[in-house]
């Protein structure tokens, strides 16, 4: 067996242990192993590990339904056993429609006169019947924000009991499973750098949430209760506007929150919030979730400048930035807005949002066999996902492609909805869901 066999085997050995263990936990919550409860999916990875989605389909092929969701927003499905939980900004009275250049990158400070109506949805995962539809704020946006950018970008979290969504300067909610309101809370008004707008979705552990309020005034880091929705803690945070979601990961039976941010990226303790890390070298503009397995974190960005990088958690204390902590670093083809995929070993990351992915040795960065143009695919906001030895990456234009995960990746299909497509897929067993810019769709073979 050559060398790069024996490491595909060690790694497929320690994904599959972390992710019986984590996935165990998730059953003792109160999830079930296919869940997708959360950005970026069960492990924080953007990988289903039990799932077995269809590999192809098109607008008349292995859809098995699609549902009218009103308004817009970006926020990617979350699901838990037989309900998907979602997101949406609707204007009401005035049309809300900012002036648009058309072109990718532009946005727009005009005001933003109309109000709007915030809602969560509970959705079947049989049908795409919407048995409950819970508006939780009526109100004029704060800003106008980027013209691929929506008012309901933050995806929900689910602890399988109740839903926790965040329209940011709209205010932070838990739901039960059936849409009635547990608590509120409001964290203040967020300014975004160029008004942006707003975008970090709230992280779950235990019965501990954590929210990043990284923006152009006093950033901070928050954790609360979800039983109450009361404050556990709060961490001042010298950082400019993000839009990168927390990530909770267990190191040393030490449970830390990883925040990226401009300055650098933090790992705080999750019981407390006392910073025990930090890393510089990032750039302006954070917008991809970093992902973390065997003990090594994975964090990119790429704006005014381009770096990723792996760090070792285990023995990280005060600042590494430059030490052996930090294990490898490129400086080209770095992700932006499109989080990276772990994914047995190997990390997959977008060239900023272009139609260009990397593969590497996740613990070595080496080449596997690196830069692989996208062909028929066009910008991408979407991050890819993965499972059942499959990697799925979806344009702005709604199409899917299905690479194989092998070191020399192989294209199996490219598949169309016929709508344009922003939010990450979510796996659910057997089912992918798609929320399209106008749709929610479930692909499927039964």
């Amino acid at each position: 067996m050559s060398s790069r066999s024996s490491f595909d085997c060690r790694a497929m050995r320690k994904l599959i242990l972390w992710a019986v263990f984590l996935l165990a936990g998730f059953v003792l919550n109160g999830l079930a192993a296919a869940d997708w409860p959360q950005w970026r999916g069960p492990l924080g990875t953007g990988v289903a590990p039990t799932g077995t989605p269809p590999l192809e389909w098109n607008t008349g092929h292995n859809i098995l339904w699609k549902t009218k969701i009103s308004g817009r927003g970006h926020a990617s499905p979350v699901v838990s056993g037989d309900m998907i939980f979602l997101t949406t900004s609707i204007p009401v009275g005035e049309p809300f429609a900012p002036r648009m250049s058309g072109r990718p990158g532009a946005h727009d400070n005009s005001a933003v006169t109309s109000t709007h109506q915030f809602q969560a949805l509970g959705i079947s995962v049989a049908d795409g019947s919407i048995k409950w539809r819970t508006t939780l704020a009526e109100a004029a946006p704060l800003e106008g924000g980027h013209n691929t950018a929506s008012l309901a970008s933050a995806s929900p979290v689910t602890d399988g009991k109740h839903v926790y969504v965040s329209f940011g300067s709209q205010g932070l909610y838990c739901l039960t499973r059936d849409g009635k309101l547990v608590w509120e809370k409001q964290l203040g008004k967020m300014h975004t750098k160029h008004g942006h707008g707003e975008g970090s979705s709230p992280a779950l552990s235990g019965q501990t949430l954590v929210v990043n309020w990284d923006h152009e005034g006093d950033s901070f880091l928050t954790a609360l209760d979800t039983a109450t929705g009361e404050e556990r803690w709060r961490i001042a945070r010298n950082e400019v506007t993000s839009w990168s979601t927390p990530l909770i990961t267990e190191v040393n039976e030490t449970k830390q929150v990883i925040v990226c941010g401009t300055d650098r990226v933090r790992g705080y303790r999750l019981s407390d919030g006392k910073t025990l890390w930090e890393c510089g070298g990032m750039s302006a503009n954070i917008v991809a979730t970093p992902v973390a397995a065997d003990g090594i974190l994975y964090v990119g960005s790429s704006y005014e400048k381009r770096v990723l990088m792996a760090i070792r958690l285990s023995g990280a204390t005060g600042d590494i930035t430059g030490t052996d902590q930090v294990l490898w670093t490129r400086y080209r083809g770095t992700p932006y807005v499109p989080s990276p995929l772990l994914y047995n070993g190997a990390l997959y990351f977008l060239t900023h949002y272009q139609n260009v992915i990397t593969r590497v040795v996740a613990e070595t960065g080496d080449d596997a066999p690196g830069a692989i143009r996208l062909g028929p695919l066009s910008n991408i906001y979407a991050s890819p996902v993965a499972a059942n030895g499959h990697i799925y990456i979806t344009d702005l234009n709604g199409k899917t492609l299905v690479i194989t995960d092998t070191e020399i990746p192989r294209s199996v299909s490219i598949n169309p909805i016929g709508e344009a497509v922003s939010a990450s897929l979510a796996i659910h067993a057997s089912k992918i869901f798609i929320r399209g810019q106008d749709h929610l769709f479930c692909v499927g073979t039964e």
